[in-house]
């Protein structure tokens, strides 16, 4: 008779049976589910609820306990931290085992097991999506009005930067324009300078000699013609 010898074999000794439960509950507490066989995650399953029961618990002996089977000390403290909060008010069945069909090489029906997340905690999530669910529009409409301040905030530097190029176009053109009057200003004088010498040399006055001389000429002239008579 097999009296107090629950469990199954699974055709394994009972050292590589334990390991392999001790690999997979670890895994499970890591990733919250995994995929396996259905018979060893109907087994799986004692495993589990053991040790959220321990975290329950939560004193030093237990943590201990389930440090003796949980392969990393990480996943056995963050188990610790967070079971009241999450398995607090469901008094078992910490697990749920979803079957998923056969497998395509051997035909093994394969099932999904995972942990199982206690309403309050849902109502805690539910209540903090609605909470960012209405802060998203009072954000959204925030955002519209800084996007509006830093486009407005853009054109007026674009008008001062109009501004400061029609002031500096203005600037060159009135460069050009004083340029081309000190280019003309030259040439005016040169023009003067040329006409002077010219005004001058017209009228010339004669010394005493010369009207003299122009005398003299003219009365041998006279006299010459006097004489021809």
């Amino acid at each position: 008779m097999r009296h107090r010898k629950a469990g199954l074999k699974l055709n394994r000794t009972a050292s590589h049976r334990n390991a392999m439960f001790r690999n997979m509950v670890t895994s499970l507490f890591k990733h919250d589910r995994i995929r396996t066989t259905e018979a060893k995650a109907k087994e799986l399953r004692r495993w589990a609820d053991h040790i959220i029961t321990l975290a329950k618990r939560g004193d030093l002996h237990a943590r201990r306990q389930a440090l003796a089977i949980v392969r990393e000390k990480d996943v056995v403290h963050k188990l610790f931290e967070n079971a009241a909060e999450r398995f607090g008010a469901i008094p078992g069945g910490y697990t749920r085992v979803v079957k998923l069909g056969r497998r395509p090489g051997d035909a093994a029906p394969v099932s999904l097991i995972e942990l199982v997340v206690s309403q309050d905690t849902k109502k805690k999530k539910t209540k903090k999506k609605k909470a960012k669910a209405e802060a998203a529009p009072k954000k959204a409409a925030a955002d519209k009005k800084v996007v509006k301040k830093e486009e407005k905030k853009p054109k007026k530097v674009a008008k001062t930067e109009t501004a400061s190029a029609d002031k500096k176009d203005e600037s060159a053109v009135k460069a050009e324009k004083s340029a081309k009057e000190k280019t003309k200003v030259p040439a005016k004088e040169k023009a003067a300078k040329e006409d002077k010498p010219a005004a001058k040399a017209a009228p010339k006055k004669k010394t005493a000699a010369e009207k003299a001389d122009a005398s003299d000429t003219k009365d041998k002239k006279e006299s010459t013609k006097k004489d021809k008579e």
